[in-house]
């Protein structure tokens, strides 16, 4: 008979395979599958000599760049506001600049082609016979959503430090003769570089694996490494090209990330920090008053109206009048229709993905903190191979299941794992930081009354960190909801089991004021899930720790 030491050695040994296992065979082997069909295949050479690929990679690169520039130059006012003011409707606002950051990309598609498309509300409210804002398929439409995406990146990091500085070297700089010009450009500048390097990394890295915002704002005049891996596979049915794309994104990917790595240490300073309530103050003159009524006024603009033009579109028909035919049609299936079941369908399917994945993910997250929180040799060898997953774009990893697994390929089993497999490094970081913080002494205290591991597990830690299990569980639902990229791998067209972000996707694909009508109104349906998880996540956040 097995002794209870035996017992609970087998359910630690457990508890730490199901994870490795699922990570072993559900990222890492896809990853290798990859890699062998690109060395197994010619594509690479004639990829080097060819011109359109050589322009693919480069434009994926500078429009990344300029993507970080633009959202750098928007978010460094607004991280300067958030981090030297006090004003009314301050938490809101600063609440509400990471509301686009979980906003699904099918989601900030439809709302900037319900703001500034050719049957827009910006083109509507110039009453004008022809559009005077033609921004459909432009780099400056990709460009604003990136920004629109990315800013609250520049704000969370940059005005989260800022707003921790000591601001008495600046103010010894000013005495000393410097005007606050020169105070910010050779001292506050300088104690940035941290927050600064960091943000314009994540944000580079978001942008450089963009494939939403340039699929369905850029359309085929714009292709990334990631459209045109997208491309190769489902439209030219060359999956070693797009294998060899794959390798080529996952090559850059990594470099970003260990350069992040490498350099967020080298960057960091030493440096006095202060509570951010002491760094506050109300605007004490008309100067202030203008600088904070302006950087608000940009940022409610910025952010609130490609969202509200989504739902204003979504409610008024092709002759400008007030309706709810989009949503009424969404039970139905039209003859003709670009999906093979109503829209109302895709939306239970995705509801019915988001739980499971939820369940999944959880449990999986749940193990893996278990042993993360636990004093080991290996344990930062294993959380690293739990983060990994954030390092792969969606649409490799959708690549990837597609080569790999081709008797799940018309299974909705794959699209389940694909979501999970996505939304486990949230959990994990959701969870790990409130178990690490609990203190030693309460697991002892208990194991000296005999209380096994798995008792002090149920009885102590997750009663503490219920909150943030539960944030952990939003999260997983979020982004199994607006999960588009992978998913654009796995699920056919005249599948069964679409789910809401591809259905929004084909509808805003096809002409018709009613295609666009059903995509807007199923837009805004997955607007409202989103926000009410993020508004649940900073609901339940546990004193603001976690690093999502």
């Amino acid at each position: 008979m097995m002794g209870d030491g035996g017992k609970a050695r087998v359910i630690r040994t457990f508890s730490l395979l199901l994870p490795l296992v699922f990570l072993t065979v559900f990222f890492f082997y896809p990853l290798a599958n990859i890699l062998r069909l690109s060395l197994a295949s010619a594509a690479f050479g004639q990829l080097v000599k060819s011109r359109y690929f050589l322009d693919t990679l480069w434009f994926t690169t500078w429009q990344a760049g300029l993507s970080t520039g633009l959202t750098l130059l928007v978010g460094l006012p607004a991280a300067y506001l958030f981090a030297h003011f006090d004003f009314p409707g301050r938490a809101l606002l600063r609440a509400l600049t990471t509301v686009p950051f979980v906003m699904p990309t099918v989601v900030v598609a439809a709302a900037f082609r319900a703001l500034l498309g050719a049957n827009g509300l910006v083109n509507q409210f110039l009453a004008q016979e022809q559009p005077l804002v033609r921004l459909e398929q432009t780099l400056t439409i990709i460009l604003l959503a990136h920004v629109f995406y990315n800013v609250t990146i520049v704000v969370r990091l940059v005005g989260g430090f800022w707003a921790n500085l000591n601001p008495r070297l600046s103010e010894a700089a000013c005495v000393l003769g410097a005007s606050p010009w020169q105070a910010f450009w050779r001292i506050g500048l300088p104690l940035l570089r941290p927050p600064l390097l960091s943000a314009a990394l994540l944000t580079y890295l978001f942008t450089f694996t963009s494939f939403g915002v340039i699929l369905l704002l850029g359309g085929p005049r714009f292709a990334t490494l990631e459209t045109e891996i997208y491309r190769q596979y489902v439209t030219f049915l060359q999956p070693d090209v797009a294998a060899v794309l794959s390798l080529l994104q996952i090559v850059f990917t990594f470099a970003l990330m260990l350069l992040y790595a490498h350099w967020q240490p080298r960057a960091a300073v030493r440096l006095e920090l202060r509570p951010q309530a002491s760094n506050l103050r109300r605007p004490r003159n008309a100067s202030d008053r203008t600088l904070v009524v302006a950087i608000v006024g940009g940022l409610l603009i910025f952010l609130v109206s490609p969202l509200l033009a989504l739902v204003w579109r979504s409610l008024i028909d092709r002759d400008g009048h007030l309706t709810l035919a989009y949503y009424q049609a969404l039970p139905a299936l039209r003859r003709g229709s670009v999906t093979f079941i109503a829209p109302l369908a895709a939306v239970r399917n995705s509801l019915g993905y988001a739980l499971m994945t939820t369940l999944t993910a959880t449990s999986l997250g749940l193990l893996t903190v278990w042993w993360l929180a636990r004093p080991s040799h290996w344990r930062t060898w294993l959380e690293a191979v739990t983060m990994l997953p954030l390092g792969a774009s969606a649409v490799t990893l959708g690549f990837g299941y597609v080569v790999t697994f081709d008797r799940l390929r018309t299974s909705p089993w794959l699209v389940l794992i694909a979501h999970t497999l996505v939304a486990l490094p949230f959990v994990v970081r959701s969870l790990l930081p409130v178990i690490q913080a609990i203190r030693p002494q309460l697991r002892a205290a208990a194991a000296v009354l005999g209380a096994s591991p798995g008792r002090v597990w149920r009885e102590i830690d997750l009663p503490i960190a219920g909150r943030a299990l539960l944030v952990a569980a939003v999260f997983a639902f979020t982004v199994s909801m607006g999960e588009f990229g992978a998913t654009s791998f796995i699920v056919r067209p005249n599948s069964g089991y679409l789910t809401l972000p591809i259905a929004i996707g084909r509808y805003l694909g096809q002409p018709g004021a009613l295609n666009l009508g059903q995509a807007l109104a199923m837009g805004v349906i997955l607007m409202g899930v989103s926000a009410a998880g993020f508004l649940a996540i900073e609901r339940f956040r546990y004193a603001d720790v976690g690093e999502f």
